[in-house]
């Protein structure tokens, strides 16, 4: 197997080259899931705060008529 330009290129180019061309073809299903994966992340963060917290949480109205 030579070397030196001509010939096949090498097994770290040939698996480069395989990633790129996976990325290029999975470019929008990868761009949705990182969407998503950001936006639960940023979601989680926001939720764990006590402030933002209590806006899920119903406080007991004294003077409600409903029970």
């Amino acid at each position: 197997m030579r070397r030196g330009g001509r010939g096949q290129p090498g097994l770290v180019t040939r698996a480069v080259d395989k990633v790129f061309r996976f990325v290029r073809l999975a470019e929008f299903e990868i761009l949705f899931v990182l969407f998503f994966l950001i936006a639960f992340i940023l979601f989680k963060d926001l939720m764990s705060r006590p402030q933002y917290n209590t806006i899920f949480v119903k406080k007991p109205d004294l003077d409600d008529r409903w029970p």
